[in-house]
């Protein structure tokens, strides 16, 4: 048993992709077609989120979250990965590569990059998002069914909101409405950040998209990251581009698989 619950497809080297707080594997969907013409794709559910549980009788924190994901992974016989995340999901990234071998890492809005706690403004806006969908998700599945409605309810992790199809955008609603461990995990990175700790070099990509009203100046100290970390911006792109521009994140991984010869 993996304990967690995933989605894989294609075939190549393996790839690890991690969502942010409140969403789930299906964030990943516009991408993940194109990822699987070249690699072994294998999307996650983090605990506490989509279809996975959260863990039992463990404060979810980024480091533990990792720890998890790891234990998944080891199931699955998967070796050195590239690993992606995004938000959270990039912060969880950080902390796997601490316990386990990793090919590269390619981090979309990463989480956990503020020199004390989560900033005020990211807890509130997160607080408010996951108030408005766990009170109000039918009328909010609903009025995203509109391109203006995705415009207002989305803006502030869209940049684009009107490229998000109805379908993903109905899901991602639900998955902040529904996740068990969204309270618990956010609770759990309040006092929290990342901070590089000694250990194997991992080759970083850390990429910010231009239109990201949700992790502001404060929260993007990449110093706090290994040395060497090479810095992408995704044009026109919010804190989740996936749907922004699928063809740019798909090639932002690309990229960062060519450069340690991951594929070809």
């Amino acid at each position: 048993m993996t304990g967690l619950a995933y989605r894989r497809t294609g075939t190549g080297p393996p790839l690890v992709l991690l969502h942010g707080i409140g969403s789930s594997h299906r964030v990943w969907f516009p991408v993940i077609d194109a990822l699987a013409e070249h690699f072994d794709v294998i999307a996650v559910d983090l605990p506490g989120f989509g279809e996975s549980p959260p863990a039992a009788g463990v404060e979810p924190h980024p480091a533990a979250l990792a720890d998890e994901v790891a234990g998944f992974l080891d199931a699955l016989g998967i070796i050195a990965p590239v690993v992606v995340g995004n938000s959270l999901g990039g912060w969880v990234a950080l902390e796997l590569a601490e316990v386990r071998p990793i090919a590269s890492l390619v981090l979309i809005s990463p989480a956990g990059l503020w020199p004390g706690g989560t900033p005020t403004y990211n807890r509130l806006s997160l607080r408010a998002t996951r108030w408005l969908a766990y009170h109000w998700a039918e009328p909010v599945s609903r009025l995203v069914n509109h391109k203006l409605g995705r415009a207002l309810v989305m803006r502030q992790i869209i940049g684009r909101p009107f490229r998000l199809s109805p379908e993903l955008a109905r899901e991602m609603v639900w998955d902040m409405a529904a996740g068990p461990g969204f309270d618990a995990t956010l609770e759990a990175t309040r006092n929290r950040h990342y901070l590089a700790q000694p250990g194997p070099e991992v080759p970083i990509t850390v990429a910010f998209g231009t239109r990201d009203l949700l992790l502001r100046r404060r929260s993007r100290h990449v110093e706090q990251l290994p040395p060497g970390a090479r810095l992408e911006l995704l044009p026109g792109c919010g804190h989740v581009p996936m749907s922004d521009d699928p063809c740019a994140v798909a090639d932002l991984v690309m990229a960062a698989a060519r450069r340690v010869g991951t594929v070809v």
